[in-house]
This record gives C-alpha cells, structure tokens and sequence, in this order.
C-alpha cells in the first residue's frame, strides 16, 4: 500500500478527480441514507408486512451486521480485484439490492435483503477512500475532498429521517415505505454509469491473498452474539439463546488464535493481530462499541416512542429529528475550527459528556411534559445531543489511530469500521431488548396506581359497581398481554374475555390510551438511563485512548 501512495503522489493529478469525487459521494449518500430511513418507515413497514417488533429491530441490526462484517473484507476485494471494479460490483449490487427490499412481500424476504444490501455497500464503500488517496496528488486538493465528506453526511443526516417520513406519509403511487428503497435505483445507475466513465482502476503490484476462513469466524461469532439479543424475549429466553451467546465468545477467541497464526506463518491476515496488544487500539475498539451502540440503539427507540407511543406520523417523526441532526452539523464544525489539535482526546471526551447531560435533558423533558409533550420541547435537549455527537465523533478515527504503527492502519481503519457499524447493530438489539422487556410492567403500573380514576371512567359508563373488579382486572391483563404481544395484530385471549366489551366507551379508549401513553413514557425515560450508562462507560474507556491525533492526519 505504500509503494502504490507514493508512486501515485510522484504521478500527474488524475483528470476527471472532482466529477469522480461526485460520483463517490452519491455513492456515501445512498449507504447514509439507507441506514437511517428504516428508522423511521420501520412501524409502517411492519404495519404493512406484518410481523412482530422484531422486524423492526432486524431492519436496521441484519444491514450493519451485515457492512460490518464486509467492510472487514471490502478494501482488501479493491487491493485484489481492482477498485473500480469492486465498486461497480457493490453499487451495481447495492442497487439490485434496493429493488429487492422495495418489491419485498413478507419480513423475511426484507431481512434477506437488507442483508445483502449491507454486503455490496461494504464492497463499494471501502473502494471510494482508496481512489481518492490516488486520484488526488496535492495535499490541499486531497484535504478539501475528505473534507467534502462532512458536510454530505451532515446533509444527510438531516436528509435521511425527513425524506423518509415524507415518502411514506406521500404514499407516491400508492408505493408507501416502498419509496425509501425505490429512490436508491435512480442513484444506484448513476453511481454505475458515473463509475464506468470517470473513475480510474488500480490494484496493489502484489495483493494479498484473501483471510475467507477468517471471514467466517468474524460472520459467525458476530451472528451467534446478535441473534438471541434480537430474538431472545420473543421466544421466553430458551436455552439455546445462552448457549449461543457463550459459542459466540468462543468463537471470536478461536478467530483471535487463528489470526495470530496466520501472521506467524507469514500469512495475510484479516485483521492485524499485533494490533490487539495495543492499549489505544483495544480502548478503541471497546469504546467505538459502547459508544454507537449507545447512538444508535437510542435512535431507535426514540421511533418506538414517537411512533408507537405518541402516535405520531413518521413525517412528524422524522421532522422531530432534526434538531438532533443540526446539532451534528454544529458540532462538527465546532471540531473543526482546530479543537481537535488543541484538545485532541478531550474534544470526545467533551462531547461525550455533552451527550450524556443531552440524554439526560430528554429523558427529564420526557417525563416533565408528560401526555402532553410536543416536538418544540424536545429541541433543546436532542440539539445538544447533536452538538456532542459531531464533537466525539470527529476526532475518534486519528485519535485510534494514533496508538498504530504505520503498517497497522489499514487493518486498524478497516476493524474501526467495522466496529462502527457492530456496535450499531448490538445497540439495536440490545436497548431494543431492554425497552419491550420493560413496556408490559410500565403499563400494567399505571394502570395498578390509577385505581380510583377508572373507577371513576367506569362508573360513569354504567358499569355496575359490583362488576368493576371484574373489568378492572379484565382491562389490567388485556393491556398487559397486548403491550407484550410480539405480533401487535394479534388479540391476545385476555382481550376477548372479562370486561372486553366495555373497552368500545370512548371514556374507557380514552383512558387505555392514556395509560399506554405512559408506559411508552416511563419505558423510554428507564431505557434512555442505560444510554446515560453507556455513555458514561464509554467515557470512562476514553482514557484508554492517546492524548492527541497524528500531527500528520491534524492537517487535513
């Protein structure tokens, strides 16, 4: 990889860079907004396809399994095979991909193609980094095309949960959610077309041999950990669920012992194995998990509590995101305004705390409003979750990979990525876990601590006060057992016995909806808590990491 950097700086600037660069970033802009539109046309597509909670939860969780796994692989497939090729099979693939989750008619063939959607996006991204280290000779051009990266995620972070409540709730020919995956074909050919005409090809004089048995350890252990998470509460937590989250911990030991053997042979890799008795690596990787699992998993459910709990549209929903999305763009420009050479690991360590306090104003805004909370109230508290996001996330990749050695970045950029991605989807499972094990419990509270006041409801619909116990109780277990219904279509039997008939009353929906109400508030305050926790281990794990970013990476 050396020999290839330095014989491309020696080289003329390549023709077509800035019109490639274009082409690249449409590339970034089709993978930012795929991962984050499902977050909001999650209970459409459920409302739709059917299915329980689960679906929603997989939506996001198989996609970044799925790229973290590939993205372990990706940039070595560019070394091998050529770049422009890899990128034209993964958006080629990524697009066919997209069609395939728009014409889906049931959730597993969603997942399905979800997954391979995160496959070919972990082909094509990788391949994009790679061309702009060679197509840009002079340093302040290389520096002003990694620097457009910002401002294009920016946009689309504001983008994405807007374009996708705005697509559903549009129902463009009748299409609904579809839309969000239909919009990717148009820019999928232009990637395409783009590709075939502007971007160069290269590949490593003596490319490396390709780590596939690795591959599977690092898909398998993955997979074993993450499925019982997701899947776990559903099925009442069998046996099988803990013996595949202990087979998940042995086995990412035995691809730790294989890697080390393979760099001992003197054999390709997958990921550097020396690197894992680095101090600023293993903080690394430990804090990168903690901390987008935190971010991630907390987005997910903020739609369970905007969505399901407060009713609200996904457009709505999707708009009520954005003071959280232009808080991240603040909060980059804030690192770069040279905080992150000044501060260098305090910059994340500030922005970290910053989320924390952040996560914290919500969860006590939540509980202040109340029933009555709208959008505008929640504005300071997600703007400042946004402003430490931009200001922890800038400098966390040059501060990692400060604590490598030269030959060890590639391994370790790629293993940080990867990460990224993993601790996405372990925050999806896991704090999605947590708020529907919760749920059940919070509502059947309210209703236990709001005797008299459904006495009350009842009386004034006429039910006999000899029979209120009775519906009472009724009421009690059928809100219970609907709220932990993994399938929300499905009416559970406590629901068609005592009492059930008396729900029709307006006054008795009215208070059965006040009281779902306030579970899905008490639920999103208790699971935004292990955010806080999280947030704070994740703080904690920072000291971990080097002090300052490479002075050579601060320049850019």
């Amino acid at each position: 990889m050396q020999a290839l950097l330095e014989e491309t700086k020696a080289s003329a600037p390549y023709r077509y860079r800035w019109v490639a660069l274009f082409v690249i970033l449409a590339a970034e802009v089709m993978d930012l907004l795929d991962s984050l539109v499902t977050t909001i046309a999650g209970p459409s597509i459920r409302a739709e396809l059917g299915g329980s909670y689960a679906l929603i939860q997989w939506l996001g969780a198989a996609y970044t399994l799925a790229m973290a796994i590939g993205l372990l692989t990706g940039g070595r497939l560019g070394d091998i095979f050529g770049r422009q090729r890899m990128f034209l099979v993964g958006a080629a693939g990524f697009t066919i991909a997209s069609l395939g989750c728009a014409l889906s008619q049931a959730p597993g063939e969603l997942i399905a193609a979800r997954t391979v959607q995160g496959l070919f996006g972990a082909v094509m991204l990788p391949q994009g980094l790679g061309m702009i280290r060679q197509m840009f000779t002079d340093p302040k051009e290389m520096a002003k095309a990694f620097g457009a990266f910002g401002p294009v995620m920016g946009l689309g972070a504001v983008a994405g949960p807007i374009l996708a409540g705005w697509l559903v709730d549009a129902d463009y020919f009748g299409s609904g959610w579809r839309m969000i995956f239909f919009i990717n074909v148009p820019l999928g050919i232009f990637a395409v077309v783009g590709a075939l005409r502007f971007l160069p090809d290269s590949r490593l004089p003596k490319p490396p041999r390709l780590d596939l048995v690795g591959v599977l350890f690092a898909a398998g252990g993955a997979f074993l950990l993450l499925f019982p998470l997701v899947q776990g509460r559903e099925l009442d937590w069998p046996v099988w669920c803990f013996v595949m989250l202990a087979a998940g911990v042995v086995v990412f030991a035995v691809f730790s012992y294989f890697e080390s053997r393979r760099e001992r042979n003197g054999l390709d890799s997958l990921v550097t194995p020396s690197l894992f008795r680095k101090r600023a690596f293993t903080g690394g990787l430990a804090v990168g998990m903690v901390f987008f699992g935190a971010l991630i998993g907390t987005g997910l459910i903020f739609t369970f509590y905007l969505q399901i709990g407060l009713g609200y549209s996904p457009l709505k929903a999707g708009l009520s995101t954005l003071p959280q999305a232009l808080g991240t763009i603040v909060g980059f420009g804030i690192a770069a305004a040279g905080l992150t050479v000044k501060l260098g690991r305090r910059l994340l360590q500030l922005g970290t705390l910053i989320m924390l306090v952040a996560t914290a104003a919500f969860a006590y805004t939540v509980w202040l409003a109340g029933a009555g909370i709208n959008p505008y109230q929640m504005i300071p508290s997600l703007l400042f979750l946004g402003i430490g996001m931009g200001m922890a996330m800038a400098p966390f990749f040059n501060i990692v990979l400060a604590g490598v050695d030269d030959h060890e970045t590639g391994s370790a950029s790629g293993a940080l990525t990867s990460v990224q991605q993993l601790g996405g989807a372990f925050g999806i499972a896991v704090l999605g876990t947590i708020f529907f094990a919760l749920l059940p419990g919070a509502v059947t509270h309210h209703v236990d601590h709001s005797a008299i006041e459904l006495r009350t409801v009842l009386t004034a619909t006429g039910v006999p006060a000899e029979a209120q116990p009775g519906v009472t109780a009724g009421l009690r277990a059928c809100l219970a057992d609907r709220v932990s219904e993994n399938d929300p279509d499905v009416v559970p039997a406590s629901c068609r016995g005592a009492g059930s008939a008396q729900n029709q009353d307006p006054k008795i929906g009215a208070y059965v909806t006040e009281q779902v109400q306030s579970g899905f508030r008490d639920t999103t305050i208790r699971t935004t808590s292990v955010t806080v926790l999280l947030l704070l281990l994740a703080f904690g794990l920072s000291f971990l990491l080097p002090r300052q970013a490479r002075p050579e990476e601060d320049g850019h």
